[in-house]
């Protein structure tokens, strides 16, 4: 009776070892990822305000501002753009869960007067070679030098000026709808960006 029981406690403080040693390792690797994970998103995001913004001379990532929107969970991330302290535009983090297989998140980029720059596709779960063509030129291009106070981000199936993506008109919707979330932030934030330089 006694060998049945030194091997059950002999069991245990192995396994008790096993799994110290698992978690130890398991945080190792976890700290050592952390940090180039972060800064692959940082570079993503400061290319992608390249490609959204006018020219620009000051660091938005530094001069980012959290505002709270009512269609967001966490804060809407804004970046303010500047040349000579002048506001030329912003980006503006867009997102919805409402695409064909969840989260869309997109960059907009606007001039001072609320005129669409440029968009970038941040992250996506889409259909591949359906709901991922949200991501090419052709479809980009129709929102480009348009002003969403006088263009109507929806869909032309929802009476809208958006021509969907061939089979994926749930993903074209969720991606108008972000835009029109990242324009709605900018119209309400636009009178405090220009002040952040005075």
């Amino acid at each position: 009776m006694k060998k049945k029981k030194d091997t059950f406690i002999n069991m245990v403080i192995s396994l008790f070892a096993i799994t110290i040693i698992a978690g130890f390792s398991l945080g190792f690797v976890n700290e050592l990822t952390v940090g180039p994970i972060e800064k692959g998103k940082i570079e993503r995001k400061v290319n992608a305000l390249k490609q959204v913004l006018p020219e620009f001379d000051n660091n938005p990532v530094e001069e980012i501002q959290l505002v709270k929107s009512e269609f967001a969970k966490d804060s809407v991330e804004v970046y303010p753009a500047f040349k000579n302290n002048e506001f030329v535009g912003a980006a503006i983090i867009g997102s919805t869960e409402k695409g064909f297989s969840g989260l869309i998140k997109i960059m907009v980029g606007f001039t001072p007067d609320g005129t669409i720059k440029n968009i970038e596709v941040l992250e996506q779960k889409e259909t591949p070679g359906l709901g991922t063509k949200m991501k090419d030129e052709k479809y980009l291009a129709q929102y480009r030098e348009k002003n969403p106070s006088d263009f109507n981000l929806k869909v032309t199936k929802d009476g809208g000026e958006v021509d969907a993506l061939t089979g994926a008109t749930i993903t074209s919707r969720a991606f108008g709808e972000a835009v029109q979330m990242a324009y709605d932030e900018f119209i309400k934030n636009n009178d405090a960006l220009k002040e952040l330089k005075n």
